[in-house]
């Protein structure tokens, strides 16, 4: 069977559209908010045999967890180009970007949490409450292998671990209230039947947020080590109670806030009147002390006198005696008989 002659000319044409096409598929650029990733057959480029361990993004982690969370450090290529690539190498583009989303999101299902705005939790004294917020977040390039080969969905994950910390601490949160304080008619029961707001109430949770807020900041500090995400910060911003006790949590509050307004006001007058009673010593010390001082005055020119020889004094007593005649208009001499 005779041979088929292909033309040099046909053939210098394939070449060159497969060279072309190489190079024309292997360039590629990368985003000032990107950070990229090259892989060969599947594997990615390593950097020697360092691991997330040996970076302070684990330093969170627990002791237990750390040999679970141990991931290789990759090669990573910023933001420029055009960078080059082979046909058989991969590249895989992450944004860094600081993002921000809703704390009742669900990646997978985003009809949960009534359309991921509310998400539900339980408070200590068991009861249903309505928490809205945002939670910031953004990808940690010193921890890609994470992210992009470690777990499926990071994002449902990271979704996942927030929230299960959240509802944890909800169920556990406490504050440190002084023993001699007035208690909070909201601790008192005086709630509905099945309804305890003793101890822990969605008050506390209300007037706490800042602290519930840094709680949710150090507990997921060691999010990048786990799961290649960086929590940046989380923002409760709502704690609402359910509809069935709003108006008794309603009438809780105004008889708290009448209560706080007297005592405010007592505490006021009181202070007033402790004010009051320091200036009015402060003056009367000052008016003793003005009495007090022209006859020290006069002790120290009496003993002055005295020292200066024995007839100082007879002739100061002399002198004082005239001065007292000659302004007075009637002199009484009770004459001896």
């Amino acid at each position: 069977m005779p041979l088929i002659e292909i033309p040099l000319g046909i053939c210098l044409g394939l070449l060159a559209y497969l060279a072309a096409r190489v190079i024309g598929m292997g360039l590629y650029t990368v985003g000032q908010n990107e950070r990229a990733v090259i892989t060969s057959f599947g594997r990615a480029q390593r950097l020697d045999n360092t691991t997330t361990l040996d970076d302070p993004i684990s330093d969170p982690l627990p002791d237990f967890d750390r040999q679970r969370y141990s991931y290789p450090q990759l090669r990573i290529i910023g933001p420029g180009g055009p960078y080059f690539r082979m046909p058989w190498q991969k590249v895989h583009k992450i944004s860094v970007a600081i993002e921000t989303v809703s704390i009742a999101f669900d990646p997978e299902n985003h009809s949960l949490n009534r359309n991921g705005t509310i998400l539900e939790a339980v408070t200590k004294d068991q009861l249903n409450i309505g928490v809205t917020g945002q939670m910031r977040f953004y990808i940690c390039e010193r921890n890609l292998y994470a992210y992009l080969f470690g777990i499926k969905n990071p994002f449902a994950h990271v979704m996942g671990y927030f929230v299960s910390i959240l509802r944890e601490r909800i169920a556990n949160f406490s504050t440190q209230h002084d023993p001699t304080a007035i208690a909070d008619p909201s601790t008192i029961g005086l709630a509905p039947e099945g309804l305890s707001l003793q101890g822990v109430s969605i008050n506390d949770l209300r007037k706490n947020l800042n602290e519930l807020n840094e709680q949710m900041d150090q507990e997921c500090l060691s999010s990048a080590a786990r799961y290649g995400m960086v929590l940046d910060a989380s923002l409760i911003t709502g704690i609402d109670p359910p509809h069935q006790i709003d108006s008794a949590l309603a009438a809780i509050n105004t008889a708290h806030n009448e209560v706080s307004s007297d005592i405010s006001l007592a505490q006021a007058f009181a202070d007033q009147r402790i004010v009051e009673s320091r200036r009015a010593v402060e003056i009367q010390t000052m008016k003793a002390e003005a009495e007090v001082q022209p006859l020290r005055w006069m002790a120290e020119q009496l003993k002055q006198l005295k020292n200066s020889g024995h007839d100082a004094i007879p002739g100061y007593l002399r002198n004082v005696r005239l001065d007292l005649y000659s302004r007075a208009r009637h002199i009484i001499l009770d004459l001896k008989k």
